[in-house]
């Protein structure tokens, strides 16, 4: 299964659901690894921000919508167009948009599913890489919770209970195929129940919903509309989901089970998922690194390396033990870790993430600057030290990255590095 794009541009406007705000997008193919990409056409320099974990607005305000934010620069309400995308197997795509909010439309994902199909599917020449769930995971609020459990196919269960008389409890539970995603849940739309209405206003949201583009569900059924589904809005939630999983920048091969869940906690599931690693199906060991890197005990200062997204991001792990060759001599009466030490650690997992993309050969990575270092709390002994790489700039000479070093979640040191390529042959 090879990754998917469109064949042509295609336009769609309408009004924000949030905003109120008239908007364009223009949705265009993309290459191989780009994902979704909104750019920014209303602000000078058009800014590009990426569809992906990092990027994702995680503030517990966001409740009605799914946003994210990169360099400042935002675009909300985005999961109809992403559900669009992910349930018809499209893996990359360049949204250009002349405002903050995707157009609502009629509140469903279908007006953007039949505009993707009229712009042609295509089949690139690279494969899918997918995100394989390797164990259960589960977060909840509450009574509310959403999981995900390994599976060889991808499938939304989501169980919607209010205790509402036009609502009570509803099962919707699917295989999401291209074709059962485009009849059975595009055309379900968004809702909220008549009493929520005041309250939505009164946070200044919902200035471009309406009767015809959100299901307002009084006492006796959809306030002048009618359902299109007998379980419409358990559709819905599921739509969501798979909007909101696309936030893994990967299509995912899992069972999604939801109870009550909202875009807040599948945000949660989605950075848990990154978190655990379940995406990651290339993990280095010790030997690993060394046939890599040139460092040697006692000189080497990772333990593993998680390759999160080939060439652009990864994790590096080194678990801190008293018999660390410094402690000897660094303060032996309490001993903690040199921070010069935990940024060469950052800057050999660096090393890893930018020599094992495929770009460079037969090089390897000399440290050339550093900037931006921030020692925020000492690392000691029995702790583990997880330092998360973001390559900011990777050319043909030289890489830019952006290192932080975390303990139990807490940030400890951070820095900004560069690197020039020279030939293996130099160190030999």
């Amino acid at each position: 299964m090879n990754q998917q794009t469109i064949q042509q541009a295609v336009q769609l406007s309408g009004v924000g659901l949030h905003s109120g705000q008239s908007v364009q997008v223009s949705i265009k193919p993309a290459p191989v690894d780009n994902g979704v990409r909104f750019v920014r056409v209303d602000i000078p320099g058009r800014p590009q921000v990426r569809v992906c974990a990092q990027t994702t607005v995680m503030d517990s305000q966001v409740t009605r919508c799914t946003m994210v934010e990169e360099s400042g620069v935002r675009v909300s309400t985005i999961e109809h167009l992403l559900a669009a995308a992910g349930g018809l197997g499209i893996d990359n795509l360049t949204v250009e948009i002349n405002g903050q909010e995707v157009p609502g439309l009629d509140g469903s994902s279908r007006d953007f599913v039949s505009a993707l199909r009229q712009a042609g599917i295509i089949e690139q020449d690279a494969p899918k890489r997918f995100i394989h769930i390797k164990k259960p995971l589960r977060v909840a609020h509450g009574d509310a919770s959403v999981a995900i459990i390994p599976a060889n196919f991808f499938k939304v269960s989501y169980t919607l209970k209010y205790n509402h008389p036009a609502l009570g409890e509803q099962l919707f539970e699917r295989l999401v195929t291209s074709e059962i995603f485009a009849n059975e849940i595009s055309p379900a739309r968004t809702f909220c129940l008549e009493a929520e209405v005041p309250m939505i206003r009164s946070r200044g949201l919902g200035k471009g919903a309406n009767e015809h583009n959100t299901l307002v569900i009084g006492e006796h059924g959809p306030l002048g509309n009618s359902l299109r589904f007998a379980d419409e809005c358990a559709r819905h939630k599921a739509l969501d989901i798979v909007g909101d999983l696309f936030l893994l920048g990967r299509p995912v091969r899992g069972h999604v089970v939801g109870v009550k869940s909202g875009h807040a906690l599948n945000r949660q599931l989605v950075q848990k998922i990154v978190e655990h690693n379940a995406m990651n199906e290339n993990v280095y060991d010790i030997n690993a690194i060394m046939s890599i890197l040139p460092h040697r005990y006692p000189f080497l200062f990772v333990d593993e390396v998680r390759i999160i997204e080939p060439g652009k991001r990864g994790i590096g792990i080194k678990n801190i033990t008293i018999n660390e060759a410094y402690f000897q001599g660094h303060f032996p009466g309490k001993p903690v870790m040199p921070g010069v030490i935990m940024v060469e650690a950052m800057a050999q997992t660096a090393g890893v993430v930018v020599l094992t993309s495929g770009a460079h050969p037969g090089k390897v990575a000399l440290f050339m600057a550093i900037d931006g270092v921030k020692f925020r709390k000492v690392v000691i002994p029995g702790d583990q030290l997880v330092m998360e790489i973001d390559i900011l700039r990777d050319r043909e000479k030289t890489a830019q990255v952006k290192g932080v070093g975390k303990v139990n979640g807490d940030i400890v040191v951070e820095a900004e590095m560069m690197f020039s390529y020279t030939d293996a042959s130099y160190l030999k």
